[in-house]
């Protein structure tokens, strides 16, 4: 896995937000250095153009690939390995790619590309976003325009499969491992809490389901799922869908990065003299409080060796990354990040107990 580029598979449909998202990431990237490759081609190109407005050191010109052919489900053995590829054949070090998904291409066969022998072992899915349109969901449309969304359909020539919107919808709630709902802004806090509910519902235990407005998510909520989708496709449950049988295989610009709707502290603790029961509380910690990810590093009593530790939901993966230097304090530093209103207090209790 150490070697493996993370890979982040961004899907929803036209005009829910995927872009904006995208662009608010890169330009928030710190200095991981990213690569995209956008499947968007419903508004003709605009997606690239936007994005090309994003040249810095994150993600410049020659990191932006268009890949206009048609949906990316249908064009994966002529378009998606052979980019992806050439891609990661530069001799240029990247830290993540980006995969902006037509919003008409079904999540599991993009997965499966993943396991394809010419990339396997050079690329993993970080983990699958979805972006819903939150007021047309609320409504029952699932795309903010389904004009756009047929217009789509008639100008892709390689579209082999006719799935109605709502299985589309369906199959990309089932693929995410986070639900962005976008557009939260133009909805009361009722329907929120009532779309946040059934999309939990919904989803795979386990998914995070987030809102947002203009797609302002915190980097590191956002990457760094460590998802491996690749490998557990028969459980993002597919929708039997009416494919030919050889088919196997609005943007606005914000200045503001503040995220107010997130927070992140430190919990500083001594040494800990079991891995295995700190662990657990952790993991008990995260459900009760719903925390998105921690991560950071244990002091382990007796072991010379420093122990990572990182969660995403329920996740916990540790493992002993290097030696203490003999100038470095024997500490355990975790680091918490979620949703406004953590009980931080109750948070550092539990944890050092």
């Amino acid at each position: 896995m150490l070697n493996k580029i993370p890979t982040t598979v961004i899907t929803g449909f036209l005009g829910a937000g995927k872009t904006t998202l995208i662009k608010h990431l890169i330009n928030n990237a710190g200095d991981r250095k990213i690569a995209l490759i956008i499947n968007e081609f419903g508004d003709l190109g605009v997606d690239g153009d936007i994005l090309k407005g994003c040249n810095d050191e994150a993600c410049n010109q020659e990191d932006i690939i268009e890949l206009s052919n048609g949906c990316i489900c249908c064009t994966v053995a002529d378009d998606f390995i052979p980019t992806i590829e050439k891609l990661l054949d530069r001799n240029k070090q990247l830290d993540h790619i980006l995969i902006e998904t037509s919003g008409l291409a079904l999540p599991q066969p993009l997965l499966r590309a993943f396991k394809w022998p010419e990339i396997q072992t050079r690329v993993t899915v970080d983990g699958v976003i979805t972006v819903v349109d939150g007021k047309a969901v609320t409504e029952g449309r699932f795309a903010n325009s389904i004009e756009a969304v047929d217009n789509q359909r008639k100008l892709d020539e390689n579209l082999d499969h006719e799935t109605p919107l709502s299985e589309l919808f369906e199959d990309q709630i089932t693929c995410a491992d986070m639900i962005v709902i976008n557009k939260s802004d133009l909805l009361t806090s009722s329907q929120i809490d009532d779309l946040l509910n059934q999309l939990k519902k919904d989803s795979r235990e386990g998914v995070q389901v987030l809102k947002s407005e203009m797609g302002m998510l915190p980097t590191d909520v956002l990457l760094g799922q460590q998802a491996v989708a690749e490998e557990d496709i028969e459980q993002r449950h597919e929708v039997h869908h009416h494919h030919h049988e050889d088919h196997d295989h609005e943007d606005h610009d914000h200045d503001h990065h503040d995220h107010d709707d997130f927070q992140s502290f430190v919990i500083s603790i001594g040494e800990i003299d079991n891995p295995k029961e700190f662990c657990k509380s952790v993991s008990e910690v995260i459900n009760k409080h719903d925390i998105l990810r921690l991560k950071g590093f244990m002091a382990v009593n007796g072991k010379p060796l420093r122990m990572t530790i990182q969660a995403v939901g329920p996740r916990i993966e540790t493992y002993f990354d290097r030696m203490f230097q003999k100038t470095e304090k024997r500490e355990t530093k975790i680091v918490v990040i979620g949703q406004k209103g953590l009980d931080q207090v109750a948070i550092e209790e539990a944890l050092k107990v």
